[in-house]
């Protein structure tokens, strides 16, 4: 197997465990740092002129000094790949798509869903919600919506999603099945908008030692912390392990709102420079929950924007000890341009900097093409999966970083122990996500798997079981590969499990008994 495409199965595999359903939360975090909307700056009338506003723009407010002039005659993506990665430009649909998850305005009823056998198997409901308040339970399966049905159709995902997707206050009609039932029932939900947390674990590994998962920076997420802290301080928490790996990052006022309630009075925690953008500092105002006790902030390459805002600012002060790998080095402050026929361009105008001074971003000089490829680069260089050694210039206090992201105080390297082809073809057909929900599902409880988290492992018949399962699907089975997968898949299916009965809590809890960064924070705490 070639070393991009293990890693490339291996960080499908990082997202479809946390990230395998659709969400129909009713809102999406997806504002990454910076991002600010000017009112429509133009009313071109075609492709020409809107690229001569686009760089009179960009002359005007891009981070950097620009030619201009080499610009000229190239399409609008071009031109844009010529700045930098994350400047674009969103024809009118995608521009307002983006507008409405950035300013929140997205709502649902309250689902997370998986297509099994092509049929919408309900399998987490938000509490309190929409759908929650209409009766609808996990393990529902959802044969219509409205009058289309949606059961036994290999409806696109993006299809399914928008039928039920809709603006606050609108009804959907959901026909469904429920467990162990034939007989049909129909629910006519209220669409409204769902409070999700965006802190998807937060418990006492031992007496002292909180662990607080946080996988997005929502709207909500500094007051969320707020309450978990208060809540495990009153169970003896002393030391907090903080774990931000695979967070692309969200609102920076969240980010630094949380900052606040770990770093003292007065601390700088980011800053934001550019061309024809002045210095701007984002500082604390003291008064936070956890100012004192031990913290780790667990980060790894998937660690985006403002977790790397965070880490940086633990970091620079000295506050924290950083464990993981190096992360992935998003520094870049955008702003949204409208034109008058609704399409925009996000154009970058800043940089943010950690308190010493150092650059998040990591560089894109090599072009567009190679920046999207860097992190397969990483694992085929072997930084993350070897024990790495960071060069001397590389030191934590260096403003002068050429890699970018923040570098972990203590590195632990990504474990491929039983990845190979065969597994990653289960992966690419979700055979044990099917697997897990057709079958796994119904054969275990919520109140079981939680009693014996400890001690609970896949059994030998749940295995024989899976490998019917699999040549039922077609799959031919490689026995040596398979051999050598085998403790990796049985660990994967049981926190399938536990993240199917006992959600994202359930999940990191299980994960955690044996996750080396973890242990590692743990030890480091002491």
């Amino acid at each position: 197997m070639k070393k991009n495409t293990h890693f490339n199965v291996l960080i499908a595999l990082t997202y479809s465990v946390t990230l395998i359903v659709g969400m129909f939360m009713g809102y999406k975090f997806l504002k990454d740092q910076g991002y600010q909307f000017q009112k429509p700056v133009t009313f071109a009338n075609n492709n020409t002129e809107k690229v001569d506003e686009i760089i009179h723009i960009i002359n005007k407010n891009y981070v950097d000094e620009v030619n201009a002039d080499s610009l000229n005659h190239l399409p609008i993506d071009s031109l844009l790949h010529q700045l930098d990665p994350h400047s674009m430009y969103l024809p009118a649909v995608e521009a307002n798509e983006l507008t409405e998850a950035l300013e929140g305005n997205f709502e649902g009823i309250g689902i997370e869903y998986y297509i099994l056998n092509d049929t919408l198997l309900v399998t987490n409901v938000v509490k309190d919600g929409p759908a929650f308040n209409a009766g609808i339970k996990q393990g529902d399966k959802i044969l219509k919506i409205d009058t289309v049905m949606v059961s036994g159709k290999a409806l696109p995902r993006e299809q399914m999603i928008g039928r039920i997707r809709g603006k606050k206050g609108t009804a959907v009609k959901l026909t469904i099945v429920h467990p162990k039932d034939t007989q049909q029932v129909v629910f006519f939900v209220n669409r409204s908008r769902v409070k999700v947390s965006s802190i998807d674990a937060a418990y006492l590994l031992n007496p002292e030692t909180a662990y607080i998962r946080i996988s997005k920076f929502g709207a909500d997420t500094d007051k969320d912390f707020i309450e978990a802290i208060k809540t495990l301080k009153s169970k003896g928490m002393k030391k907090l392990i903080l774990d931000l790996r695979d967070n692309g990052g969200g609102y920076l006022s969240a980010a630094t709102g949380l900052a606040n309630q770990i770093l003292q009075e007065n601390k700088l925690i980011v800053y934001t420079e550019g061309k024809h953008e002045p210095r701007t500092d984002y500082t604390t105002s003291g008064g936070g929950e956890f100012e004192q006790g031990k913290l780790a902030v667990l980060i790894n390459e998937n660690s985006a924007s403002a977790s790397e805002i965070l880490a940086g600012a633990v970091q620079d002060w000295g506050r924290g000890v950083i464990i993981g790998r190096r992360s992935f080095g998003k520094g870049l402050v955008q702003e949204q341009f409208p034109f008058g026929d609704g399409s925009a361009l996000n154009l970058t105008i800043a940089r943010y900097y950690t308190p010493l001074g150092r650059s998040i971003q990591k560089s894109y000089k090599k072009g567009y093409t190679a920046y999207k490829n860097e992190i397969d680069d990483r694992f085929n260089d072997g930084e993350l999966t070897t024990d790495n050694i960071y060069s001397a210039k590389d030191t934590v206090k260096s403003k002068n970083l050429t890699r970018g992201g923040i570098q972990p105080d203590i590195y632990v390297k990504l474990d491929t122990m039983g990845y190979n082809r065969f597994y990653s073809k289960l992966i690419s057909k979700k055979i044990l996500f099917d697997f897990v929900y057709d079958v796994l599902a119904n054969r275990y409880n919520a109140s079981y798997l939680d009693q014996n988290m400890s001690a609970f492992s896949i059994s030998d018949l749940d295995y024989k079981d899976l490998v019917k399962y699999i040549q039922n699907r077609d799959v031919v089975i490689d026995q040596k590969q398979l051999s050598a997968s085998k403790a990796l898949i049985c660990n994967e299916i049981k926190l399938l499990l536990y993240k199917y009965h006992l959600g994202d809590a359930g999940y990191y809890r299980a994960l955690n008994l044996s996750d080396p960064m973890v242990k590692q924070a743990v030890t480091s705490l002491q």
